[in-house]
């Protein structure tokens, strides 16, 4: 099987819990781009708004670019998401 064929399950599954900011990022990207994962755009902004808390500048305008994409039930299980997360990280 050739890499490019390989899918990640769970990317964020190798994030420590302390991830930093470029990490959170690059897992949103993975979700928003479909790249070795399918496209999710509710991961994608769980970890553009984790990446944005972080302060990544980049990571807040996509985390808008998802939003309107997305319905607001969908934003709204993004945020929840998003914040259960942190909880477990702390």
């Amino acid at each position: 099987m050739a890499y490019a064929d390989i899918r990640i399950e769970a990317p964020e599954t190798f994030l420590a819990k302390d991830a930093s900011a470029n990490d959170l990022y690059r897992v949103a990207l993975m979700y928003s781009e479909g790249s070795d994962v399918a496209i999710d755009l509710v991961a994608a902004h769980k970890f553009f708004n984790l990446a944005a808390t972080r302060g990544h500048r980049d990571a807040k305008i996509c985390r808008q670019e998802m939003a309107e994409m997305m319905t607001h039930a969908e934003v709204l299980k993004a945020q929840r998401a998003a914040r259960d997360w942190m909880k477990k990280a702390n």
